[in-house]
Parts: structure tokens; sequence; C-alpha cells
């Protein structure tokens, strides 16, 4: 679930130059994720960030995690949400070429592991638009 996480905010960035979520919770069965957006998603836009981010997952790229320092990492990533115990070595995943991101959470070896990633709902208030997904 994480590292669909990190697939679905490197589409809303490349796609909606809206950066990466602002709050998430990532659960094993269900997901959500928080974005900066000027409007709610139309079904078009809904249906398109799903085949986003399947095409990302059925590329079967290649899911590794290296360590750099805190201060090389705050120049290279956001680690904003990081919790403040996290340290002076910082842990960042990369998905292939398309993601790198910090964080500490749990991954696959490979996007091909993931399973199908489907939007659940949506929903947009003052400014917010909320994702929910589920993989199966």
């Amino acid at each position: 679930m994480h590292t669909a996480e990190h697939i679905l905010n490197q589409v809303m960035t490349r796609f909606y130059n809206c950066g990466r979520c602002f709050n998430a919770h990532i659960e094993r069965k269900k997901s959500k994720c928080d974005y900066r957006f000027d409007h709610p998603l139309s079904s078009l836009e809904r249906s398109e960030i799903e085949s986003r981010v399947n095409d990302v997952i059925t590329a079967d790229l290649q899911v590794t995690e290296s360590y750099v320092p805190r201060s090389e990492a705050d120049k290279h990533y956001n680690i904003e949400k990081l919790p403040d115990d996290a340290g002076d070595t910082i842990r960042i995943i990369k998905i292939g070429n398309y993601d790198a991101c910090a964080c500490i959470g749990e991954h696959v070896k490979s996007t091909a592991e993931i399973g199908s990633f489907r939007i659940t709902s949506t929903s947009y208030e003052d400014g917010v638009l909320r994702i929910r997904f589920k993989l199966s």
C-alpha cells in the first residue's frame, strides 16, 4: 500500500502539478491521500489517474532503498512528514526511475507485487481533494 501511495503521489505531481499529498492515512485494506487542488475530479480524470498508476504497477519496476545523511536528504527530498526522531540517516525509497522519496513504511520489491489500484471514491472541499483507494 505504501508503494502504491508513492506512485499515486508521483502521478498527481507529474500530471496535475499539485505536489505530493500533504496528509495520508495508509492501511492494509484501504487508504486515502489529501492534495491541495483547485477542483473536484471528473470521472475522466479519475479514470486517467487509475490508468496511469496501474501502468506504473504493471511496468514491474524495481523498488529499492538507500540511506543518505539527513543534510543530503533535506536538499533533494521533502522530509517534512518524517517523524522528529527519524535520525541523522534517512531512508529513501526509489521506484525505478519513476519516484524517489523519504519513507519509513514497508514496501514491495517490485511494483508487479502491488496488484491492481482502484480509486474507491473522491471528495473535494475547501481546496482539498481526497482520493480513497484500494488494491486488489
